[in-house]
């Protein structure tokens, strides 16, 4: 990737326009059909779009990494995932509208399920309603304020999500207590640096508190804590890339990880059709959009492969509206690949398109993993797409005499 002094260099205002259409966790793995989630989906307006696009697969990190959502798409917006390491916590917190200080310490929060010895049994509590969220957030504020000299502030999300704020001096970041799989007990926040024990007292003496209170609810009865984090510096995308950028997204965390790359985020409502809409609506506005579509991961995780099948065709109908609306480059890929046979995240390369008036066609047959691998760009690192999408744009000068 071109350092963030040369890109910046090069990159110039234009009225052109660009279109990130990320389908998270859009990779899939064959079943005993022996085709992939995407293989198997019928996507004929993808496939059109295909024929006339450059191709390849991205790789989020690198090679055998598997990436949260944080870093995967960290990287598709320019960012080096490596030097700009964001906890799940801030990008939770940003993305419910939570104002963060320099004392902050965030995490991003699940309701969970565990036995009577203390084994988790489900990280996401059966994906408890909102409004069950709502509720235990409310018992949980009630009855927790405050930890010595810390605040504490619950937040409900989504779904089995809350955001954790504790607000006070001399903290530091910590481990996570989610073990990330189920017939294992939650982790103790742990001291590896003196600096840190105040932290973890405090923390743990919350996780006490709240699984006393929860303890006799049917399904989050306890819960897990992942990205313990604090704010970072990282320069906004008006800056770097000389864009006036908007994001589409239903869920907290993107839109959290936007605000935090200095996009305008988009009021959403509903669903798919929804996000399509508005950025029709917000077409004449800005230059650059982020078009997020969640439940494909959502159902990849949940070994539903039915169900993200359905989504991948539900997205390709809306295909034709966005190629209405004439932007100069559109792109279609995934943040990082979720396949249903692992109920995970993976390290699996990304299916990517690309399509502009400047590229080569280099005779794809299908958006799909093997289609997409046979594409000119091959395996390239997520870092690159966006000086690609900025050159097919004609928002990056030349480099050099």
């Amino acid at each position: 990737m071109i350092p963030e002094i040369e890109i910046r260099k090069l990159a110039v205002k234009t009225e052109s326009k660009v279109v990130l259409l990320v389908i998270d966790g859009l990779g899939g793995l064959p079943d005993e059909s022996g085709k992939t989630e995407l293989e198997e989906a019928s996507t004929p307006n993808l496939d059109a779009l295909v024929r006339r696009s450059v191709c390849g697969l991205t790789l989020p990190v690198s090679y055998g990494i598997t990436p949260g959502s944080g870093p995967a798409h960290l990287a598709l917006f320019g960012y080096d995932p490596l030097k700009y390491e964001i906890g799940r916590g801030v990008l939770e917190a940003l993305g419910i509208g939570l104002e963060l200080t320099e004392e902050d310490l965030s995490a991003r929060g699940n309701f969970a399920t565990r036995d009577k010895e203390g084994v988790i049994i489900d990280r996401r509590a059966g994906r408890i309603s909102d409004q069950e969220n709502i509720r235990l957030c409310l018992l949980l504020q009630e009855r927790i304020k405050r930890i010595e000299d810390v605040e504490v502030l619950i937040k409900p999300v989504k779904e089995h999500r809350f955001v954790l704020l504790f607000r006070g001096k001399g903290l530091v970041e910590v481990n996570d207590t989610d073990p990330q799989q189920t017939g294992k007990k939650p982790r103790p926040i742990e001291v590896f640096k003196a600096e840190q024990e105040k932290s973890a007292r405090v923390i743990n003496e919350f996780l006490r508190l709240a699984n006393q209170i929860l303890e006799k609810e049917e399904k989050a009865n306890t819960l897990l804590l992942r990205g313990i984090s604090k704010y970072p510096s990282i320069p906004p995308m008006q800056d770097l890339f000389k864009l006036n950028p908007l994001a589409i997204a239903t869920y907290p965390m993107y839109r959290g990880l936007a605000r935090l790359v200095g996009m305008k985020v988009a009021e959403v409502k509903g669903g798919i059709k929804e996000e399509f809409e508005v950025l029709e609506e917000n077409f004449n506005r800005y230059d650059f959009f982020y078009l997020h579509i969640k439940k494909t991961d959502s159902y990849g995780e949940d070994g539903d492969r039915k169900a993200k099948i359905k989504v991948i065709e539900e997205v390709d109908k809306f295909i034709p509206c966005l190629l209405e609306l004439k932007p100069d480059v559109l792109v279609v890929t995934a943040d990082h690949s979720t396949p249903a046979l692992l109920k995970s995240h993976s390290w699996h390369p990304n299916p990517f398109l690309l399509c502009s008036k400047f590229t080569r066609s280099d005779n794809t047959e299908r958006f799909t993993e093997q289609e997409c691998r046979k594409g000119e760009l091959g395996i390239f690192s997520a870092q690159e797409a966006m000086p690609l999408m900025l050159a097919n744009a004609l928002k990056l000068r030349k480099f050099g005499a």
